[in-house]
């Protein structure tokens, strides 16, 4: 069954008022659980699974994608980390975590015992550092727009106040204070996310330009330490960290990881005893869903169209509102979902993905409230085309798709020049698929026609996706413009911050403006088919920021 989240604001609530007395009885059912496995555990706990896509950073400051931040949650740790059921509990945060009342101030208790790998504390400072590391424009962290909201965090990032002036301060090596500027009513959640963890400014000084570019010039405080990558090979490995503060309840001794894009050869590699746990899709997701190792992951993640409007200072031809419109409703979702994908992925009908939040007043759905958009329609995707080359003044148009070269993106790249070509005679589509780090520095560059794009939750509320396209988002690499846009999602982020219903009627009103402009256009909500060893437990998947736990995992006997 699907989980349903709610409204983000009820996040912060639960969360503020729970982890004060919820530590020891964690802690308790923990030591108990782990009692009760002892007997049961392989004597070897190794685990091997496989990545799709390469590392593209070591540094939490810079990271942006899904491979980045499930490594980051095994090896490094914050003020919280997220359960089983995906919401955030304390961490390196203590029990004594205390919010005031107007939701302005925080004051995190750290635990004592936290340690880096190199022996030094995790103190209070390192989140200080970490954080105004993150929001100084010379960083160019691409997620320091998250801390806005936080005192001060705004005027540094647009260079008008001093990093030294952002409202964080560690009172003593074990209390951490966070001062707002406005209410985030999922400030709570972030927490969890790998880009709010602390960082040893000593050690990330002394590597200078070379910090988190291989695992020999990274620093670890969580369950894991990180070895064997250098920066840019396909492999790398976890190993207990015995330092780690609750390193009595983690009772895998190493994960090993290998980036494989086939899913053929990851399939033998299964068979054989090699990997624990294998991603399928298309045609090998629809073969093995009889098998007993078949599990269905839903994701609160979008799969979209991004559409460049501006490369090398010029416009594109996909400035035009109707060549857009013509592409975004040329290709059947259903079919690409169905058969192609065929691991459990959905249609889309909008930006944001469905059950990922709804109105805590209502209990309406996002997804379901806003409704579909940009469906499958020759007929009039064949208007909008023939519109389209009258406003642009020509009798075709080349296009270059763009998309990750793993087995999936490739067949997906394919489908779409297909349909795209069929529906509209005389747009010509090239297919381009490069390594996943190289995309990401095209698009950044907006080097790009149109590619396929997407976006995992960070945390459970629908501005997370939406915010993604206002003008000044370092996310919306495509120009994308639209004044009543960016003004509705300032709206709900300040005045309308605390007022549910405004709030949700901003971000509803704002996506409409998104998608009746095919400012991006949908694809499919993306599930993952998978195959896993039943003697792999306590794998935990995440609908929302970083994708998996590792922490909890065991390997059972088994022969």
């Amino acid at each position: 069954m699907k989980k349903k989240w709610w409204y983000a604001g009820a996040v912060l609530l639960t969360a503020s008022l729970l982890t004060a007395c919820g530590n020891d009885e964690d802690k308790g059912a923990a030591e108990s659980s782990k009692s009760s496995k002892d007997s049961n555990l392989a004597d070897e706990q190794i685990l091997n699974l496989v990545e799709i896509a390469e590392l593209p950073t070591g540094d939490t400051a810079l990271a942006t994608d899904t491979v980045s931040f499930t490594v980051f949650n095994q090896i490094n740790e914050g003020l919280y980390r997220l359960d089983e059921d995906s919401q955030p509990i304390p961490a390196l945060a203590s029990q004594e975590v205390q919010v005031s009342d107007d939701g302005l101030e925080y004051n995190f208790k750290l635990q004592e015992d936290a340690k880096w790998s190199n022996g030094d504390p995790v103190t209070a400072q390192d989140f200080v550092y970490a954080w105004q590391r993150v929001v100084d424009p010379d960083t160019a962290a691409p997620y320091s727009y998250l801390f806005d909201g936080i005192k001060n965090a705004a005027a540094i990032m647009e260079g008008e106040a001093d990093k030294d002036t952002l409202g964080v301060e560690a009172v003593g090596d074990n209390e951490f204070k966070v001062t707002m500027e406005k209410p985030v009513p999922y400030f709570i959640s972030l927490m969890a996310f790998p880009t709010f963890f602390p960082q040893n400014q000593e050690f990330v000084e002394q590597q200078d330009s070379k910090y988190g570019t291989s695992a020999e010039t990274m620093i670890f405080n969580g369950p894991f330490t990180f070895s064997e990558w250098d920066g840019t090979n396909l492999n790398w490995s976890y190993e207990k960290n015995d330092d780690y503060w609750d390193a009595e309840n983690v009772i895998l001794d190493k994960i090993n990881v290998q980036v494989i894009k086939e899913t053929s050869t990851a399939l033998n590699l299964y068979d054989s005893g090699q990997l624990d746990r294998v991603n399928l899709t298309g045609e090998f997701a629809k073969q093995f869903q009889a098998n007993d190792d078949y599990v269905i992951e839903t994701e609160a993640r979008s799969s979209y169209l991004q559409f460049n409007q501006e490369k090398n200072g010029e416009k594109t031809p996909l400035a035009n509102e109707s060549l857009r419109k013509a592409i975004a409703t040329s290709y059947n979702q259903e079919l690409l979902a169905d058969e192609i994908l065929a691991n459990g992925s959905q249609v889309l009908g909008g930006l944001v993905p469905a059950e990922l939040a709804a109105n805590l007043n209502s209990q309406n759905d996002f997804r379901e409230e806003s409704g579909d958009y940009l469906s499958y329609d020759k007929e009039a995707a064949l208007e909008n085309w023939e519109k389209a080359k009258t406003e642009l003044g020509v009798d075709s148009v080349e296009l270059e798709l763009l998309g990750d070269d793993d087995e999936s993106n490739k067949k997906i790249s394919a489908y779409m020049k297909d349909q795209i070509e069929t529906t509209l005679p005389g747009l010509k589509i090239t297919v381009k698929n490069v390594p996943f780090k190289v995309r990401l520095e095209l698009q950044t560059k907006q080097n790009y026609d149109f590619a396929l794009g997407g976006w995992g939750a960070d945390f459970a509320d629908p501005v997370n996706f939406i915010d993604l396209l206002t003008t000044e988002s370092p996310y919306n690499r495509s120009s994308y413009s639209n004044a009543e846009f960016d003004k509705l999602v300032e709206m709900s982020k300040g005045e309308n911050a605390t007022d549910v219903d405004a709030r949700w009627t901003n971000l509803l009103d704002a996506e409409k403006i998104l998608l009746d402009e095919a400012g991006v256009a949908p694809l499919f909500q993306r599930a993952a088919a998978t195959l896993q060893k039943p003697h792999v437990k306590g794998i935990y998947n995440h609908q929302v920021g970083a994708k998996y736990t590792y922490k909890n995992a065991y390997i059972e006997a088994h022969e």
